[in-house]
């Protein structure tokens, strides 16, 4: 029979560890209910938590404590926007809400008018060191505020029109107009030509397919700008290019992207790689080439050389510091070297390196409660939400299941919303007799767990919980 663990039992301290998790900065004052929020927008945070998944948008409505970054990452933004580049590094453990925070910033970015790709790196489809299949990925991944992945596509039109209308408005007829286009083009990519001539070639090669109504070959052209590779060959020879995307090509390709994108009206790209860790577990050789690509583009970035990007890394502790990460590549450690030695409170935002603020018991509560409130505002009875499940319930809740990950605060947020949504409120919004404190009890089985929540569950050891405790299906 399956063991469960006893919300209401665990009502009392849970033994935690003196070491901070970094994760989600969130409000430590309790709710904040969020004001005017659509119904969309509330349907897919909800949705998403439900899952146990991180919401691809409406992210603002969870990050109530976030005020400590917001000044210096809007200046940088506002920077980028203005010509600039930046290199940003985010640290946090495994689980701790990189990836919402990220998601958070790109959100900010797009709302600037930012184009926003994110990539997860790992070994086998994304490798770090091979700088042609992070520029596929981005360009497979890309996104503006009017068109979701793969964006390239109305990126390219937009801008073909901008040189249109930027013709017309000189004074081109329409009969000058084809010729006053290609003028344009050839100034507006004439920096990138020097780099990477072959991106202005295909640019060309795409328009014209689609002048002579070749959809497939435009389509084909336009695959192969963006790294695809295994493009016909037929489609090359239109459109006046040869073979596949390599690593050095990529850079200047980046580069060409980032003038369409302005051109076309965009104030930039923001760019994530996210879990940047996963370089520890490659080969060695494979290792030393992807940290070297790392270093690569950050001098790439501080260079100037791509006006118009904001790049984030994200990774773990264990990465920035630990020999078989950043501290393998000396060049590179100096380049990301940061004083965490101090109080996180007096943490710089404006570092090329920045941490998470930790969680703890009274902000996960917080959390918590914010999502109760944005629950109920769509709920059959609003108020009886609300006091069902009340602030006392709420941290009953979070402690049970921050008492069934070993007392480790930092890891337990995505597994609380999951239970507190998909368990509780969806419950207690349709059933009028429910009541969480008589008929829930929370059952914590090993095939819901990530790795690493199911490597703490499985160390549980004192306190009010158990290794006993925990549902594991070993």
């Amino acid at each position: 029979m399956p063991r469960v663990t006893d919300c209401t039992s665990l009502s009392g301290p849970v033994r935690q560890r003196s070491r901070e998790w970094n994760t989600v900065a969130v409000s430590t004052t309790g709710s904040q209910r969020p004001a005017q929020v659509s119904a969309a927008r509330r349907r897919t945070v909800i949705d998403a938590l439900r899952r146990g998944a991180v919401p691809e948008s409406g992210l603002d409505l969870l990050a109530t404590g976030l005020g400590r970054f917001e000044g210096a990452l809007d200046a940088e933004l506002d920077a980028v926007a203005s010509g600039g580049s930046v290199f940003k590094a985010v640290r946090g453990e495994y689980g701790s809400g990189k990836t919402f925070f990220t998601r958070w910033l790109g959100e900010r970015a797009k709302r600037r008018n930012f184009a926003v790709a994110e990539i997860q790196v790992s070994e086998n489809e994304t490798p770090l060191h091979r700088l042609e299949t992070v520029y596929r990925r981005l360009t497979e991944r890309l996104t503006t505020s009017s068109f979701p992945p793969s964006a390239l596509r109305p990126v390219v039109d937009a801008w073909f029109y901008a040189l249109e209308e930027d013709a017309l408005a000189a004074g081109a007829s329409e009969d000058e107009l084809p010729g006053e286009v290609e003028k344009l083009l050839v100034a507006r990519l004439a920096e990138v030509s020097r780099h990477a001539p072959s991106f202005a070639t295909a640019l060309r090669g795409y328009r014209a397919a689609l002048a002579d109504g070749d959809e497939a070959t435009a389509a084909a052209v336009l695959a192969w700008l963006g790294g695809q590779p295994h493009v016909a060959a037929s489609a090359r020879r239109s459109a006046g290019v040869r073979g596949d995307l390599d690593h050095f090509g990529a850079l200047g390709f980046l580069q060409g992207l980032l003038t369409v994108l302005r051109d076309s009206g965009h104030t930039g790209l923001f760019v994530v790689l996210d879990e940047v860790e996963t370089l520890q577990r490659v080969r060695s050789d494979a290792r030393d080439k992807a940290l070297n690509a790392l270093r690569q583009l950050i001098d790439e970035v501080h260079s100037g050389r791509f006006p118009g990007l904001y790049l984030v890394i994200t990774g773990t502790p264990a990465f920035y510091d630990g020999q078989q990460g950043v501290q393998r590549l000396a060049p590179l450690a100096q380049r990301l070297a940061t004083d965490f030695t101090t109080d996180p409170r007096f943490d710089n935002p404006r570092a090329v390196q920045i941490r998470l603020p930790g969680f703890n018991q009274e902000s996960l509560v917080g959390l918590g409660a914010t999502i109760r409130d944005l629950y109920a505002e769509a709920a059959v009875s609003p108020e009886r939400v609300r006091t069902v499940v009340d602030d006392a319930y709420v941290a009953d809740l979070a402690r049970a299941v921050g008492g069934a990950l070993g007392g480790k605060v930092g890891v337990a947020p995505r597994l609380f919303l999951k239970k507190l949504v998909g368990d509780v409120l969806d419950r207690v919004d349709q059933f009028d007799d429910f009541d969480p404190r008589q008929h829930y009890r929370l059952t914590v089985a090993s095939s819901e767990l990530t790795d690493v929540e199911r490597n703490l569950a499985a160390t549980v050891s004192g306190g009010s919980a158990s290794a006993d405790d925990i549902d594991l299906e070993l």
